[in-house]
């Protein structure tokens, strides 16, 4: 394992169900178990899975200052937001390009917690906050493990009064197993699923009680590497895996615009003032690659980095594949030229294999989003 400077209070449990704990953010983090990640996949798809996301940056924005500085710093319109409301959003450098992605927690009237991915978002909020009036607290004593999947809600109903009536991309204050927990209805699944975000001195009598008491109900634990099947699926993308910075320009410097993502519905309506604004409207209709779906032949997994050909030439570049064995389909994200990004255009993948395929518009699964919105 590569050194890591933040520690999980679940390490220990993570090395007896066989990880060997990968750096992932600074965290020792549990990639894979010595279980199948299809097990796991299934898990989450069908009844529930429990995973351990605390290498996620979580980060206290307090002060008069937060929401301006928020809202500059995000594409999202930040004054919508009322204590116990969250968003997902993009964050812009100065020439519109994508950095990182985050979720914005309303905690109180001038309180925000944002949870950042792996990109560079974190280091330029720290940077615009000198001069405000806004502490920024990295807060490494809260945990966050992601309960994930149709029978989530279902067995937090028997432990949380009124769970069922938490609305997508809402929190709530709360207590579970006796413990203070902030509960909020998001995952990065494509299911419907909860984030329990919780004390350090309280993760691990909550992930042990989960998953026995749980264990009726399915849920299983799930190692990292199963997000990567579910993401596919549900075309949920992993920075800086589908992007530039891991698959680059020939002539270029990295970099991707919303558009080109897929990411810009991430924008506020009407909203036209944040960092790196002015670049990403001008980008609009310039898009030098689209984000794409590949349905391949065959129960094989396409690797990262296998090419994708049409019409005698390369037209694209898979970032991410994944067999499932409950539909029995090898799917793929990729990074596809633009005349080719139409679904059923018949293509043909090489690389770790070399298989049929035809162009798919994504998700694969739940296009319509109407297993991680549902109701009651």
């Amino acid at each position: 394992m590569a050194t890591s400077w933040r520690y999980s209070a679940l390490a220990e449990r993570h090395r007896q169900l066989g990880s060997n704990l990968e750096d992932w953010n600074g965290m020792g983090t549990a990639w894979t178990y010595n279980t199948d990640l299809a097990a796991s996949h299934e898990a989450i798809r069908t009844k529930a899975g429990l995973m351990d996301v605390s290498g996620l940056k979580k980060v206290h924005y307090v002060g008069p200052h937060a929401e301006s500085l928020l809202d500059y710093a995000t594409t999202r319109d930040i004054s919508k937001l009322y204590p116990g409301k969250s968003v997902y959003a993009s964050m812009l450098n100065e020439s519109g390009k994508f950095i990182d992605d985050c979720i914005v927690y309303r905690t109180g009237p001038n309180a925000f917690m944002v949870v950042h991915g792996a990109g560079t978002g974190y280091e330029m909020l720290i940077r615009s906050a000198q001069g405000r009036q806004v502490a920024v607290l990295f807060d490494d004593d809260m945990h966050d493990i992601s309960l994930q999947g149709p029978a989530a809600v279902d067995f937090l109903a028997e432990h949380v009064e009124g769970i069922r009536d938490l609305p997508y991309f809402h929190h709530t204050q709360t207590r579970l197993f006796g413990c203070p927990v902030m509960i909020s209805r998001t995952g990065y699944t494509g299911e419907r699923g909860y984030e329990i975000f919780c004390k350090t001195a309280d993760v691990g009598l909550l992930w042990d009680t989960i998953l026995e008491k749980g264990a009726s109900f399915g849920i299983i634990p799930c190692a990292f590497m199963a997000l990567d099947m579910l993401r596919v699926e549900s075309s949920l993308l992993f920075f800086p895996d589908d992007n530039s910075e891991t698959f680059a320009f020939e002539d270029e410097p990295a970099g991707d615009t919303l558009w080109e993502l897929g990411l810009d519905f991430t924008v506020s309506k009407d909203k036209t003032e944040f960092r790196g604004a002015t670049e990403h409207f001008r980008l609009k209709n310039k898009e030098r690659f689209k984000i794409f779906g590949v349905l391949l032949e065959g129960s094989t997994a396409s690797q990262a980095g296998d090419t994708v050909w049409a019409d005698g030439k390369q037209v694209g570049l898979i970032t991410c594949g994944m067999y499932s064995g409950l539909t029995k389909k090898s799917m793929a994200i990729a990074r596809f030229d633009i005349d080719y990004a139409e679904q059923g255009k018949v293509l043909e993948v090489k690389g770790s294999l070399n298989v049929p395929a035809i162009a798919h518009n994504l998700p694969f699964d739940d296009p319509d989003k109407k297993k991680r919105t549902v109701k009651g």
